[in-house]
This record gives C-alpha cells, sequence and structure tokens, in this order.
C-alpha cells in the first residue's frame, strides 16, 4: 500500500536572485494524522539568494510590526537570515512544531517553473500489514479504477483544483488541493482545502515551509518537455497564493506518521492564503471564478453512489505535469475501531495526489467536497479519504472565523 505523500521539485542548474515579504506569523490550530499518499520530494538544497523588497518603512528596507518580530525572535529566525536561506536548516531543535508555531514569509519568485515542475516521488508507501490492525468495518477492496486524464483548459472542467507546494527535510515537494467557499466571506473566499501531511510532518516533525497554491496549474495541460521553457504564466495562470495561515488537526500532529495510516483519519488541513504579487484586490475564489462548499454532514458510505477524486498524480506511470479525475462508488475502510471509518475508491492515481478534493453530492443535493486523498497502496489502485466530521468542521471554522470580513 502506498501513502500518497507531496512531491519534490529539485532546482537545478541555474540560480536566481529572489525577493522576500515578510508575512504574519500565523497560528495553527488544530492537526491531521495521516498516511500521505500523495507526496513527492526533491532537492531540500533547492533555492538561492534572495533581496528584500522595498516596504514602507524605506527603499530597499523590510518593515515588520514589532509584535511580529518578537514572535520570529522567539524562534530564533532572523528574516533576512531566512530569507537568504535560513529556511533550509532543518535542526531538530529549530523545527516549529506547535500549532501556534506556523511562519511563512513570501519569497517572491521562489516557485518557478522550474521548481513547480521538477517533481519526484518520494517512494514512501505502507503495505498490507499497516491494514492488519483493523477492528472496525472495512469492505472489500475495490477494484481498480483508470484514472482518467482531466481536458485542457483545466480551469474551464476542474477550475477549483490545484498544486501545493512546500518545502521539506527531503526536498521540494508538491501535493493536490481544492479551492473551497468561506461562510464568513461569501463568494470571495480565500481558503484551500489539502492534506494534513502536506503542511505538516506530524509526530516526527513540525511545519513545512515556503507554503503556496497554484490554482489551475499548467492550465493548457502542457507535456513536461514543453514545460521546461514554460512562463510563470503557463505554469501559473492565476499566480502564487502564499498561505499566510495553516490549521490541521491535533491528531495529525499528535500521530501522523509518514508511512502507515496512524492519523489518516484526520488527515485534512486548511490554508488562508494571499498572491504573492498583491494581486488587484480580487480574493482567490473571485480569481478563479469557483469554489466548492464543504459538506461536514456527508452521507454513509451506503449512500453515497458516487464519489469523484481529483488530482496531479505524480509517481509512475504519472510524471505530476498534468491533472486527472477517478470516479468510483465508495467502500468503507476502518484502520483503527477507535478511529473514523475513511471513504475507499478504486483508483489509479499515485503519488502528488494527495490532498486532492473528493466531491459527492452533499447532504444538500448538490456538489460538494466530502474528503481528500490520503493514503493508497504501495502499488496503486485504490486510494482512502477520511470522512469529514466535528474535528474537519472545527479546524475549517476556526479559520473562517479568524479572517470572517477580511
Amino acid at each position: 500500500m502506498r501513502s500518497i505523500r507531496p512531491s519534490s521539485t529539485a532546482r537545478r542548474g541555474r540560480s536566481a536572485r529572489r525577493t522576500i515579504s515578510p508575512l504574519p506569523v500565523v497560528a495553527l490550530a488544530a492537526t491531521l494524522a495521516l498516511t500521505v499518499t500523495a507526496c513527492e520530494s526533491g532537492d531540500a538544497e533547492a533555492g538561492g539568494g534572495a533581496t528584500a523588497s522595498a516596504a514602507a518603512g524605506g527603499e530597499g528596507k523590510i518593515t515588520i510590526p514589532d509584535d511580529i518580530k518578537d514572535k520570529l525572535k522567539e524562534h530564533g529566525i532572523d528574516v533576512d537570515k531566512w530569507r537568504d536561506g535560513a529556511w533550509k536548516e532543518w535542526d531538530k531543535d529549530d523545527w516549529l512544531r506547535e500549532a501556534q508555531d506556523y511562519i511563512n514569509p513570501i519569497i517572491e519568485g521562489l516557485w518557478d517553473p522550474d521548481r513547480m515542475r521538477e517533481a519526484e516521488d518520494p517512494d514512501r508507501g505502507v503495505d498490507d500489514s499497516d491494514l492488519s490492525g483493523d477492528q472496525g468495518v472495512t469492505d472489500p477492496t475495490p477494484q481498480p479504477v483508470q484514472a482518467q486524464a482531466v481536458s485542457p483548459e483545466y480551469h474551464a472542467n476542474a477550475p477549483e483544483a490545484g498544486k501545493v507546494f512546500f518545502d521539506s527535510p527531503k526536498g521540494t515537494m508538491v501535493c493536490s488541493a481544492t479551492v473551497v467557499q468561506d461562510p464568513a466571506n461569501p463568494g470571495k473566499s480565500n481558503m484551500v482545502w489539502t492534506a494534513g501531511h502536506c503542511v505538516h510532518a506530524g509526530k516526527s516533525g513540525g511545519w513545512y515551509r515556503n507554503i503556496a497554491f497554484v490554482p489551475s496549474y499548467n492550465n493548457a495541460g502542457m507535456s513536461a518537455g514543453q514545460l521546461e521553457d514554460a512562463t510563470p504564466a503557463q505554469a501559473a495562470p492565476y499566480g502564487v497564493w502564499w498561505a499566510d495561515w495553516a490549521q490541521t488537526s491535533d491528531q495529525w500532529i499528535e500521530q501522523g506518521g509518514a508511512t502507515g495510516g496512524d492519523g489518516a483519519p484526520y488527515d485534512f488541513a486548511v490554508l488562508h492564503v494571499k498572491p504573492e504579487e498583491g494581486g488587484n484586490g480580487k480574493s482567490l475564489e473571485e480569481t478563479v471564478g469557483s469554489a466548492l462548499p464543504v459538506d461536514f454532514d456527508a452521507p454513509a458510505v451506503p449512500e453515497v453512489k458516487s464519489i469523484k477524486a481529483t488530482g496531479y498524480p505524480a509517481a509512475a506511470p504519472y510524471d505530476g505535469q498534468k491533472l486527472y479525475q477517478c470516479q468510483d462508488e465508495p467502500g468503507r475502510l476502518s484502520l483503527k475501531s477507535s478511529d473514523p471509518t475513511m471513504y475507499r475508491i478504486g483508483c489509479t492515481m499515485t503519488g502528488g495526489s494527495s490532498g486532492g478534493g473528493w466531491v459527492a453530492q452533499g447532504s444538500d443535493g448538490k456538489p460538494a467536497l466530502v474528503s481528500n486523498t490520503s493514503i493508497g497502496p504501495v502499488k496503486s489502485g485504490w486510494l482512502a479519504g477520511p470522512r469529514l466530521g466535528k474535528d474537519a468542521e472545527s479546524v475549517f471554522d476556526s479559520v473562517s472565523e479568524k479572517y470572517a470580513g477580511r
């Protein structure tokens, strides 16, 4: 059984000067536990130098509110050093772990087409022995369902889908994600749904760094070869949106593992994002023109006729550059009798699809996000995702309320 985990991008060859604009230090209220099925990793040394962008405090200087500056100092973080590559240091004692420790300053130009394109599968997975402790309700293993390529332009056919990019000790990685509605800001959401393992390492580590969302990545469906010469507008037609807040479940932070199914029933996360270049005053939802509602009272498996999973699979035979979907009638997967039962569908998507949204007919009869890709077998054939309930709703509401009216 293969966990779908973040994919990594290794930067090769040329380096680039980059600018960093400090973002507010944010707290993460919840954490997730799950086995990452769709992530990939690369060169941890990716990246290059950076130059400070001018702020209100003076030309060529960074102005940081005193409270944020003090918070950074509490963790021994010097913004100038961070900008110049200190984020690449993953000393265990300095790896920010707790929910309130999340820090994600913008580094302008970091996520260029090369870094986004060069994602590799870390080949982390789980096998049948990880399911041997099942004491709950598990249905027979579903037959594989061949993933179908989404027709480009992706924005016309799956406008809410995109990629989450981030850096980890193992390199630069990528997951899939979905733009979701924000009830506190109707029609103007800046919220993104993904997997917990795409933002936090779980029980063995802390928050990942340089977390950013790219909606409709590679919108035209270009091949990996064509993307070698892609412009930023071709790779990220709706811009790069940095996570100024991220939140996952406490269970993921406390239990989540790099392999196996630890924390998988709680493997979900919510991001609040802002455009790297300031944008035109429009929210993410206004920019892409769509957002999905999240259903925290989704039907039980026997009542669900069909679920559609969307993502950017990056492990062989896929290369992470194109968008795919699987549709199947779900079954139940129980890892522990004490944990919630998960949805499971047949699907051949591989690593890189983690965090991608699962859509079904919601409790009101309309399409809604009811889960996200969390784990899958080492030999692809099925995917499993958490059934969203009170814990997921608490994470979601916390982020929504934090930015109510903003």
